[in-house]
This record gives C-alpha cells, sequence and structure tokens, in this order.
C-alpha cells in the first residue's frame, strides 16, 4: 500500500512506497525494462451504511523509478496534498544503488488504460481525461461532513424522500453515501421497500462549504414543504 499518492499535470501516477515493498524492488531491478503494473483503488463509504463499497478503480500502465530532477519536483507535489515528513529526504538521495536508498521511494504509474466501478456505473476512462481532471472542491471534507450529517442530521435526511415521490415509503432509513459538489447521494432502506440510493442535485455546483450550507439548507426546505 503506498503512503501516499498524487497525479501529475501529465497525468502520471505518482506513488510514496516503502522501499523494501515488492513494487520498490521490482521497479528498481526493471532498470529500463518495460514494468507493467495496475493500481486498484477502492472507494469505501466513510458512514456504516450496507454494502459500503461506492467504487472501485484500476489504473494499468508502466513502473518506473522517479528519478533525477524529476525527484524533487514530485516530491514536492506529493508533501504538497499529502505531508508526509520523511518524505523530504527523497530529493537529494537521487541517483543512490538499491543497497544504499532511503526508506522511501518514490515510483511514477505513465497510465496506459483506466476503468472505473461506481455508484454512476461501469466505464472506460480515457488517460488525458484523467489529466485534465481537477479534484472536487468537497473531496477534502466529504467523510467529516457525511459523518456529520448521519450523526447530527438523520432526520433530515431522512426527510429528502418526500422528495422522490411515488417512492416515498414509511419506516425507512436514510444515511448519507456521498457528496460532492454537484449534489448528495442518499441510500435509503426499509423493510418493504428493500434498499435503494437517490441522488439530490444542488442548484448550482457548490465551491466551498459555504456554498454547500446553502445547497443543503435549499434541499431540507424543499423537502419540508
Amino acid at each position: 500500500m503506498p503512503a501516499a499518492r498524487t497525479v501529475t499535470p501529465d497525468g502520471d501516477v505518482i506513488l510514496l512506497v516503502s522501499g523494501e515493498s515488492t513494487a520498490a524492488r521490482a521497479a528498481a531491478h526493471a532498470q529500463d525494462d518495460d514494468l507493467t503494473a495496475v493500481i486498484e483503488i477502492t472507494d469505501v463509504a466513510p458512514v456504516s451504511v450496507p454494502h459500503r463499497i461506492r467504487g472501485r478503480a484500476w489504473l494499468a500502465g508502466w513502473l518506473t523509478p522517479v528519478r533525477g530532477d524529476d525527484r524533487a519536483a514530485c516530491a514536492a507535489l506529493l508533501a504538497e496534498r499529502h505531508p508526509v515528513g520523511e518524505l523530504l529526504g527523497l530529493s537529494e538521495a537521487s541517483e543512490l544503488p538499491y543497497s544504499a536508498r532511503p526508506a522511501w521511494m518514490m515510483l511514477r504509474l505513465e497510465v496506459g488504460e483506466i476503468s472505473v466501478d461506481d455508484l454512476w456505473g461501469a466505464e472506460h476512462v480515457d488517460p488525458e481525461d484523467l489529466a485534465a481532471a481537477e479534484p472536487d472542491p468537497m473531496v477534502a471534507h466529504e467523510t467529516e461532513l457525511l459523518q456529520h450529517l448521519h450523526a447530527a442530521h438523520g432526520d433530515r435526511i431522512g426527510e429528502l424522500c418526500g422528495l422522490l415521490g411515488a417512492r416515498e415509503a414509511g419506516g425507512m432509513t436514510a444515511v448519507p453515501l456521498s457528496l460532492d459538489r454537484l449534489g448528495l447521494r442518499v441510500r435509503f432502506s426499509g423493510a418493504t421497500a428493500g434498499s435503494f440510493d437517490a441522488r439530490f442535485d444542488f442548484p448550482e455546483p457548490v465551491t466551498d462549504i459555504c456554498g454547500l450550507r446553502r445547497a443543503m439548507h435549499t434541499l431540507f426546505s424543499a423537502a419540508s414543504h
């Protein structure tokens, strides 16, 4: 398991791994030969809900150690998104032999193929789309926000079922499942209705917590009328 990962502006995935890991050893010994690898990412809902896996992604490509002048830039990019104390020594150990390398090692995956199977369906993603994508502004807050909504506003989340018209059913439980700049997804469960997800879109994309508060207020107000 990488200690941290990030994506470069060119769409390469940079991984921070233990210098003793299988991936680090394989990449070091491969030298300039092509070493194919697949990263599997599992997205698990941060709240207690049936079927907590929200999606999986597979990124396949070619794995190489980060070398030379790229080390400092990639270390800075990783540190910016995932502050890790031991990371900064990496840029100084530029071309050490494998036996003398530090405890951590940076690897680059040049992505050639991406597959995603999540709440929106299964599809292939063009690597160029990964390179062009920007992180959702809610991604850093989603875990905390979903847990807060579930613990402190569970009754209001349950009222959203009233916006579903014919699907409304009494005695259902409602758990917020995912949150992004475009809306909220809720998983409804009941003894008679089974389990299903419903997506509630915001009036407009939110860019920060203040915008999210307004969007949630609009949803709750609509459900209460």
